[in-house]
């Protein structure tokens, strides 16, 4: 009788390595999906790792420019930071991934869909979320909410100890415990010493800026162009979105920018701690945020930013291919139709401060704003009726005060 098969989302950490080998250990056939969004990986020694675990297949997809494109940059423009601070680095990722597992399990005849997710993350209900709205027929394995894996293996500290037992080479120390997950727009750091949200990250840990204590002393200028919503060139050079974001997580880097330390409210229902490093989408979103501010109407600037924590609830939650979101791309595409202009931004240890913008389609006048003689542009005069009408709600509300 043949073997079932299964696809593994894979990425030679510590979890789906251990995975890959239970899955094999079961009796499970077991293709290796490993999805390229821009993480720094030996790709080499990844898909050796896979091999040398059992898997029968290792499949290396390139989506940095997909996830890029097609997710990080929509989210950009949407201006979404999720509880205020979280750049949704993770979140935007999974659904590109999970999109090209369904891809490939279809491709290599995969009748499971299996992911490293624990039972106390987001990230399994983002897979399996994404898994039910592009291929509900797909049986999911879910090895962290497996009794039979569990008892085996109920942490970290165990996982571990798996991998030496099978001598398969993984990240994780017992010296540095923490857990990290690295793609185009950020890198994250969890668990270990960071359980505690009252310990501070040690300097080392970080990988992608420097420390804003330690960044040049001198402020670095940089321009963004802009076309309906998403940054084309940079310093006047034409960039595919990757490019740009990598370009930009660089000068970000640097200059000590993108930083984030906070506890979040994750979907499960638990708080939890994460440290984030997200230098590019910090500048992108800075210098977006100030086009619109001079293209768009205040009514769509109010309705956008009315908007934007449910959007990003939703990419957070896994709700990236649901009606909901379709929804909300269809007014995101419609507000960035004038987005397109340039903004000269400042970057000095930490911060991003835009000094000047330019828009064939924006809605300052100058004439009308000046303080000066504007040559009768504006009826100063006319304030008086708004005004009148304005105040009249209170002045009712007023009369009837005890």
């Amino acid at each position: 009788m043949a073997k079932e098969k299964v696809l593994l989302a894979y990425s030679g950490g510590l979890d789906t390595s251990v995975i890959l080998k239970w899955l094999t250990l079961k009796g499970y056939e077991v293709v290796a999906y490993v999805a390229n969004v821009g993480q720094d990986s030996d790709w080499d020694n990844i898909k050796e790792k896979a091999y040398k675990s059992g898997a029968c297949e290792v499949i290396i997809d390139d989506l940095r420019e997909e996830f890029v494109k097609d997710f990080v940059f929509p989210a950009v423009s949407f201006n979404a930071l999720y509880e205020g601070r979280y750049y949704l680095g993770t979140s935007l990722a999974r659904p590109v991934i999970a999109k090209g597992m369904v891809e490939a399990a279809r491709k290599t005849g995969c009748s499971y869909f299996a992911h490293g997710a624990t039972g106390k993350g987001n990230d399994q209900v983002r897979f399996e979320l994404t898994a039910a709205a592009l291929a509900p027929d797909l049986k999911v394995i879910a090895p962290w909410r497996d009794e039979e894996f569990f008892t085996v293996i109920k942490g970290r500290k165990e996982a571990m100890e798996f991998a030496a037992k099978y001598d398969i080479p993984v990240k994780a120390t017992v010296s540095k415990p923490w857990s990290s997950d690295d793609n185009a727009l950020h890198i994250s750091f969890e668990a270990g010493i960071l359980e505690d949200p009252a310990v501070c990250p040690p300097d080392d840990m970080f990988e992608y800026s420097k420390s804003p204590k330690a960044a040049p002393d001198k402020a670095e200028v940089i321009e963004i162009e802009f076309d309906k919503g998403i940054a084309v060139k940079l310093n006047g050079e034409t960039l595919s979105p990757y490019n740009m974001l990598i370009a930009l997580n660089k000068l970000g880097g640097e200059n000590g920018i993108g930083r984030v330390d906070m506890v979040e409210s994750r979907y499960v229902g638990m708080k939890s701690r994460g440290v984030y490093e997200t230098p590019g989408a910090a500048i992108i979103m800075a210098a977006h945020r100030d086009l619109e501010g001079l293209t768009l109407d205040g009514s769509v600037l109010n309705l956008k930013e009315t908007l934007m924590p449910r959007f990003a609830a939703l990419v957070y939650n896994g709700y990236w291919f649901s009606h909901e979101m379709d929804c909300m791309r269809a007014m995101l595409d419609k507000s960035q139709e004038y987005v397109t202009g340039k903004v000269k931004l400042e970057l000095y240890k930490g911060n991003v401060t835009c000094i000047g913008r330019s828009s064939d389609y924006s809605l300052y006048n100058m004439a009308v704003a000046s303080m000066e003689d504007d040559g009768g542009a504006y009826n100063q005069s006319d304030a008086t009726g708004f005004i009148r009408l304005h105040s009249l709600p209170l002045k009712m509300h007023a009369s009837r005060k005890k």
